[in-house]
């Protein structure tokens, strides 16, 4: 049920970034007087169209949706009719032809900034960014952050729940900002800044960087108290439940949830002798934590989660959102924000700067898909608007097949005065194919290699 809940709202995803994708070029297309023949969301067979007259445009839904295209008259792909040779796209102006070639990204980067709006203006609870224990020799201990600090904004941005503070936090990190300032307010109200001092060695690994740089969210002492009992995993098939208060582990004493977290952790299916509390009643219980692999360490795990005391979480959410205006300000710094921290990522890739680890293929989107689905409406649109980021960055990089390689052939016309030849752009776009097909097989690896730990 899980997967089949991940891959529809992978389809959606990627149905609403294609479609905002060949929609700006099919608009474009039609102010600009070219002929569109063909508006297709998908590949393949199709399973639905709808054709006003036998000249109008025909629009499509096929079968694979993991893109679409947009089919315009054009003397390059065929035979024209020779009324239709006015409204062909190779006999458009070079502006009109660049401006229908970069609608499609722009479309995507102008989703980004309505659907961050859309987020903004909505709005969210999340939870304090209050700062947990600080272990030595990690970047925060080294900046002098203590337990308790409520962080109040980054880089002077203000951040009012931990998850924006982090995801600005690591995507400063990521883009090579090597001091970083997070003004904290300790208990007494009093501010007072802490500099983070992030070096290149330190984001070469970006699965390492959370550690390395020790900032955890603050967890209060909470009693032994299952509150929650995952399907199919160790506690449910050893009898656990909701309510249940761990006494005793093979005779130790359990004084609170995170002692009980690590003696699971260190027992990977080691069988545990438990006593527990129900309804007053003390009771024998025998368990076995499954293995798995975090951080290429063994450890256990038995699918339960901590009774949290309502009290506690309304003290420690919070509610925010941002008036229209302010929102689409918010917006638009942030795809500006997420663009060029795009373009830098891809860049220090490429010359070695950054570990190709950061790489997500379509196994991890569609995972993120799912889980921020899962999370909320807010969290699924501030994933759509980090795609289509994505996506329109992307397409306008300047290789053959993408937009930008285009845009690239007509910058090139654009100064030698004439079209550059059909036999070279073959040979560059199959090339450009080859260097796609090579990157997403990669990117399929590194997915593969994640699931597998």
């Amino acid at each position: 049920m899980e997967t089949l809940f991940t891959i529809f709202y992978f389809v959606v995803a990627i149905g609403i970034l294609v479609s905002i994708h060949e929609f700006g070029h099919f608009w474009v297309a039609r102010k600009s007087g070219v002929k569109v023949i063909r508006f297709s969301v998908g590949f393949g067979k199709v399973i639905w169209s709808y054709q006003k007259t036998p000249d109008s445009t025909e629009y499509v839904l096929s079968a694979i949706p993991l893109g679409g295209y947009v089919k315009m008259v054009d003397e390059r792909e065929g035979e024209v009719k020779k009324e239709d040779l006015p409204y062909a796209f190779n006999r458009q102006s070079l502006i009109a032809r660049s401006a229908i070639v970069a609608a499609g990204p722009v479309f995507n980067l102008l989703l980004a900034i309505i659907l961050f709006w859309g987020a903004f203006v909505i709005g969210e609870t999340g939870m304090r960014p209050i700062v947990g224990s600080i272990e030595a020799g990690t970047l925060a201990a080294e900046a002098g952050f203590a337990e308790g600090e409520e962080i109040v904004s980054i880089n002077d941005e203000n951040v009012p729940t931990w998850s924006e503070a982090m995801n600005l936090l690591f995507s400063l990190a990521m883009q090579g900002e090597q001091e970083i300032k997070v003004a904290v307010k300790n208990i007494d109200e009093i501010e007072q800044p802490h500099f983070l001092e992030i070096s290149e060695k330190d984001v070469q690994e970006p699965e390492l960087l959370y550690q390395r740089v020790g900032l955890k969210p603050w967890s209060p002492s909470l009693e032994p108290v299952i509150g929650k009992v995952i399907d199919n995993g160790a506690a449910k098939l050893a009898g656990l439940q909701k309510g249940d208060k761990i006494i005793t582990a093979n005779g130790e004493l359990i004084k609170d949830w995170m002692q009980w977290v690590e003696f699971v952790r260190n027992r990977p299916e080691v069988t545990i002798q438990l006593i527990v509390e129900r309804e007053d009643v003390q009771l024998p219980i025998t368990i076995v934590p499954e293995r798995i692999k975090i951080e290429e360490k063994d450890v256990g795990r038995i699918g339960a989660g901590v009774d949290v005391p309502e009290e506690l979480l309304d003290s420690l959410r919070v509610e925010y959102s941002l008036t229209p205006l302010d929102a689409l300000i918010r917006a638009i710094e942030k795809t500006w924000f997420y663009s060029s921290s795009t373009l830098q990522m891809m860049g220090k890739m490429l010359i070695g700067k950054a570990s190709p680890k950061n790489l997500s293929g379509p196994i991890s989107i569609a995972q993120y898909a799912g889980q921020s689905a899962e999370m909320g409406l807010v969290h699924f649109l501030k994933f759509l608007a980090l795609v289509s980021v994505s996506l329109g960055v992307l397409n306008l990089l300047p290789i053959p097949i993408l937009d930008g390689g285009h845009l690239m052939f007509l910058a090139i016309e654009a100064i030698k005065g004439s079209p550059v030849s059909e036999k070279i752009q073959i040979v560059f776009q199959q090339l450009g194919m080859l260097m796609l097909m090579s990157l997403m097989l990669f990117a399929i690896y590194l997915d593969i290699g994640r699931l597998l730990q």
